[in-house]
């Protein structure tokens, strides 16, 4: 702390329940304790497994019950509450979803956000969740530009390599395989087969950057952003094929604003949860870590402690909706290649931290205020203001929500130090890294909290996502478990996240249902 500085602001250290995570390799839990029966039990109330519930409630499938470890449902799209405003814990906004994106659309248009045909080229979308002008800048330099990346100092040469990279993008878009599939499609699942493209996921990004004639500094940056801000991992880390999808999958529009808007709101992407949740009203239960999964002749067994309280709930099927890895722990009889495919991938470690501004702090020179802020050079990603779609409001403060990927180190390292540091130590560590950019920000937070994620999405390392198990996970068939969680795409994206649930809701349907023909076939794949 600079001397003289004031101290540093109240706030709490929360994050995932790691206590209960560490208990369920031991096994630790009371058995026993009261049967109850359901169809099916969905295990995680992340976007994977409120998809799941969702499309089981639209079959008209209501015998069935969500368990969620954490306290609340939603996952890393959670969100907190201020007497002020509402802030985002962890994802904060989702990209136009494109013609392909059936699914996304479909929740849109029934959340009342996306006006009139979904299936529309440029569709209407609410204008309240049309992210509010200027949507971001880049602080570099002591300076904000305006976008992502930087112009202001950058020399005709290295301006011109980053137009070249934007052409080159934009041709991947539209890009097709040999199979006629579009090279890079959201879902993951859609994206083409052809072998020369999918060649690329053995190459980290940073040297298809270099292969590719592209060394300039701010290009390097900015593929370095997008895979920490993504993917939680470091560029020369990621897989190229998973760092060209994030810049080459998008091909969304809309009827009234540009292609790159996003849809946001203050609460980040919690307003898509609840849009999720609403169909599994009553039956979500929360506190509920779920420590065993026995199989019998008939039927299933899930044991979990709710509310305390050891309970057993016999069961059709199970969705397992929670993180892969965790799978083979709790479900002993789960098939050994299921266990393997489970067990290979790391995780990234995850700090977020909302900061509560009793004012607007005061600004450097350059852009004016954006909604998504970003830091050229320093350990975090930047901050999103959750005020920014409330302009036209006068509002007396505001909430900073701040983001670390742990990128700069082995993910061990990186859990290591989520859990033995203080958030004291985190918290001036942020305010000394926002100082730089709002000298007076300490002044005015009032409260600083922060938010710890071990485990907060699966990384695609070179080689993971059609050279490693993540197919084998994805095109894991049992007659009574189906899987849907992000994992089985190999990196964390809404879109991900709930085709992954609504394909296994449909897996079980069929089970639950012989012969049932599925709702929009064509969408739902294996792997």
């Amino acid at each position: 702390m600079p001397a003289g500085a004031p101290p540093l602001p109240p706030g709490e250290l929360l994050g995932t329940r790691v206590d209960l995570g560490h208990r369920l390799r031991s096994g630790d839990f009371p058995a026993g304790g009261s049967l109850r029966r359901t169809g099916v039990v969905i295990v995680g109330a992340g976007v994977s497994g409120l998809a799941a519930a969702r499309q089981l409630a639209l079959a008209a499938v209501d015998d069935f019950l969500v368990l969620e470890m954490e306290s609340e449902a939603g996952g890393n799209s959670r969100a907190g509450q201020s007497p002020l405003v509402a802030y985002p814990w962890g994802a904060h906004y989702l990209p136009l979803p494109g013609p392909q994106a059936v699914l996304v659309r479909e929740l849109l248009a029934e959340a009342g956000v996306l006006h009139g045909d979904a299936g529309a080229t440029k569709p209407r979308y609410d204008e309240r969740y049309l992210c509010a002008t200027p949507q971001e800048r880049v602080f570099r330099n002591g300076l904000w530009d305006e976008g992502l990346l930087p112009q202001r100092g950058v020399a005709a040469g290295e301006r011109a390599q980053q137009h070249r990279f934007h052409e080159r993008m934009e041709e991947l878009k539209h890009r097709r395989g040999r199979d006629g599939r579009r090279v890079f499609a959201l879902p993951m699942v859609l994206s083409s087969r052809d072998p020369e493209w999918l060649a690329l996921d053995r190459v980290p990004f940073a040297r298809w950057l270099a292969d590719n004639g592209f060394s300039a500094p701010t290009l390097h940056w900015l593929a370095n952003y997008a895979c920490r801000d993504d993917y939680g991992t470091d560029y020369t880390q990621t897989s190229a094929w998973a760092g060209l999808h994030y810049f080459a999958c998008r091909d969304g529009e809309a009827l009234h604003a540009a292609a790159d808007t996003v849809l946001t709101a203050p609460d980040g992407n919690a307003w898509l949860v609840r849009a999720l949740a609403r169909h599994a009203e009553g039956r979500i239960l929360t506190d509920a870590p779920v420590w065993r999964i026995e199989e019998g002749k008939s039927a299933l067994t899930v044991s979990a402690v709710v509310a305390g309280q050891p309970l057993r709930i016999e069961a059709r099927a199970v969705i397992w909706a929670a993180p892969a890895f965790l799978l083979p722990v709790v479900w002993p009889q789960a098939p050994a290649a299921l266990a393997a495919a489970a067990a290979d991938g790391d995780y990234a470690p995850w700090l977020t931290a909302n900061l509560h501004l009793s004012d607007f702090p005061e600004e450097r020179h350059g852009a004016p205020a954006a909604w998504d802020n970003v830091l050229y050079d320093g350990p975090g990603l930047g901050y999103v203001s959750a005020t920014h779609q409330l302009l036209r409001r006068r509002l007396p403060g505001t909430v900073f929500t701040y983001y670390r990927a742990l990128a700069d180190m082995a993910p061990g390292t990186g859990r290591r130090l989520l859990l033995d540091t203080p958030r004291a130590a985190w918290g001036e560590a942020i305010l000394a890294e926002l100082e730089r950019v709002h000298p007076d920000i300490r002044r005015l937070t009032t409260r600083l909290d922060v938010f710890r994620n071990g485990h907060a999405m699966r990384r695609p390392v070179p080689g993971a996502l059609f050279h490693g198990q993540r197919e084998k996970l994805a095109g894991f068939s049992h007659p009574r478990v189906a899987l849907a969680h992000a994992d089985l795409s190999g990196f964390s994206l809404f879109e991900e996240a709930q085709y992954r649930g609504v394909a296994a809701a449909e897996r079980v349907l069929e089970l639950i249902r012989p012969g049932r023909r599925r709702a929009d076939a064509g969408i739902y794949a294996t792997v």
